[in-house]
């Protein structure tokens, strides 16, 4: 069995052909996963859909094979090509499935590098994947070293403080177009985490912010989370509010676009509208001469200034993954070593208990002296068994580890694996 990672992004599809892989319901991604572990090939699968990206991180006993069913179910529900899919997919095996996952993880691979969004939309497939029984042990253990990973970035570099995440961006932006921010009316549509974000960004801009959403309870619990005074307006008046605000940015979680030519007004102002749903919010044949509209791939241009002033530290992040991947394969080996060590020596002392007994037994060791032989025998067998057991954890680094292990299992070990392995990590945000 292997890691795979199936991988799309804005690296390889522009925002058309994302929105068209993104799952928008819970219902939709269970019943994707639960198809793909139909076949013999897949046994554990976690599915992350976000606004950039959708990653398929499974376990395969056959990459070729699980690769091509998930992309052709992949085409089927996108109605995109199989071959089109195929061709830019980015796929990963083995320790390259495990720096991808990593990666992804530290927000490395964000169109925002240092994003601090990302980790946690992992944790909530993975405990998504997990609630429904789609994942085990083995996808527990990789999670587990993926959050720590992303854990060790945080701390050892700035990647994750300031301005960096799309919703900062957007903001960002919006505040380079309208000059001084301060005062100027704000739109924000939606309730989610990216309104969340959008919210707290626009407050600390100067911006006078509004929200609405057709949830209006969940737009109020919103606005009454921030100290700042934060109107809410009910959703009826959508076309109203976006005649008068100067910025709107909009981040639903709608499976088709909300604002379209015929519910868009025209207005006497200048209007800045930032789409930072995928699929988009916003229709794309929108255009009046008093109107720019953003999508995620509009603001590249600040991305590409954010990666170039964190370059440095993205290299740092890097190494940090580079190490971290090694570090998680050694473990994993470690998992299957370290049983091997222990069980030596419980059936060596399984051996001293028996023969030591059937000595008395037969008498030739007085009871009394028991204690002491056994201790004397317990001696011989740590002193023999410690250059044996020094070597088994070199060979951790070994290229033929798997089968020195496998050798050495077969000939004085059981293999019991943990199915209750946890990860520490899960519950963190």
């Amino acid at each position: 069995m292997s890691y795979l990672v199936i991988s799309f992004s804005h690296k390889n599809l522009d925002i058309k052909q994302r929105e068209k892989l993104a799952f928008n319901s819970d219902e939709e991604k269970a019943r994707f996963i639960k198809k793909l572990l139909e076949t013999q090939t897949t046994s554990e699968l976690v599915l992350l859909s976000t606004c950039n990206r959708v990653e398929i991180i499974a376990k395969s006993s056959n990459i070729k094979q699980s690769s091509k069913n998930i992309i052709e179910n992949l085409a089927s529900y996108s109605s995109l090509d199989f071959e089109f899919l195929y061709d830019r997919a980015d796929i990963y095996d083995g320790d390259g499935a495990v720096h991808h996952l990593f990666s992804v993880a530290s927000a490395l691979d964000s169109l925002v590098i240092g994003e601090t969004q990302i980790v946690g939309q992992l944790k909530d497939a993975f405990r998504f994947s997990q609630s429904f029984g789609f994942c085990g042990e083995a996808m527990s253990k990789v999670m587990h070293y993926a959050f720590k990973c992303a854990a060790q970035v945080r701390t050892a570099t700035s990647l994750g403080t300031g301005s960096v995440s799309v919703a900062s961006t957007a903001v960002a932006k919006a505040k380079e177009l309208v000059g001084d921010s301060k005062g100027v009316n704000a739109l924000v549509i939606g309730a989610g985490l990216m309104s969340e974000l959008a919210v707290k960004h626009l407050i600390s801009s100067g911006f006078d912010v509004t929200i609405t959403s057709r949830d209006i309870k969940k737009a109020q619990n919103l606005a009454d989370s921030f100290e700042a005074s934060i109107k809410v307006e009910p959703y009826s008046k959508l076309e109203e509010l976006l005649e008068i605000m100067p910025v709107m940015i909009t981040a639903t979680s709608a499976p088709y676009p909300i604002i379209t030519q015929e519910n868009t007004p025209s207005s006497s102002i200048s209007r800045y509208w930032f789409d930072i749903a995928v699929p988009r919010d916003i229709d794309e044949n929108i255009s009046m001469f008093d109107l720019d509209i953003y999508s995620v791939d509009d603001l590249q241009e600040i991305v590409n200034s954010n990666m170039t002033q964190r370059s440095a530290q993205a290299k740092e992040a890097y190494s940090i993954v580079g190490r971290s991947t090694l570090e998680f394969f050694d473990w994993l080996k470690s998992l299957d070593i370290e049983p091997i060590i222990k069980n030596l020596y419980l059936k060596g002392d399984s051996i001293i208990e028996k023969k030591v007994q059937n000595a008395i037994k037969k008498g030739f060791i007085p009871k009394e002296h028991e204690d002491n032989i056994k201790k004397l025998c317990q001696t011989i067998m740590t002193e023999y068994l410690h250059n044996p057991s020094k070597q088994l954890k070199n060979i951790l680094r070994n290229m033929e580890c798997d089968l020195v292990v496998s050798s050495v299992q077969s000939m004085f070990t059981k293999q019991n694996s943990d199915t209750n392995f946890k990860c520490e990590h899960i519950s963190k945000n």
